[in-house]
């Protein structure tokens, strides 16, 4: 799966996946490959994503919205907190 997470700033991630999970608005969810289609707003928190089946990377957002679609991973976050 291709994910790309975007803020109004910078490109913050672009790359292949395995899987992803999100701080949605209901509560958090996970991502995989042949997902349903889904567009839904995200709270705080952090994006967790899963590569090779091994490496995890976290990188926590300000709020936002995903889109999933034909396994094309899209966050448009409002921000990215450093930590």
């Amino acid at each position: 799966m291709k994910l790309t997470i975007i803020t109004p700033d910078k490109l913050a991630y672009d790359g292949d996946v395995t899987s992803v999970t999100v701080p949605g608005s209901s509560g958090s969810f996970q991502i995989l490959k042949d997902h349903a289609p889904i567009v839904s707003t995200l709270d705080d928190g952090k994006v967790i994503i899963q590569s090779n089946g091994q490496s995890e990377l976290v990188i926590t957002i300000k709020g936002g919205v995903v889109e999933a679609n034909e396994n094309i991973i899209t966050i448009l976050a409002e921000g990215i907190t450093e930590e």
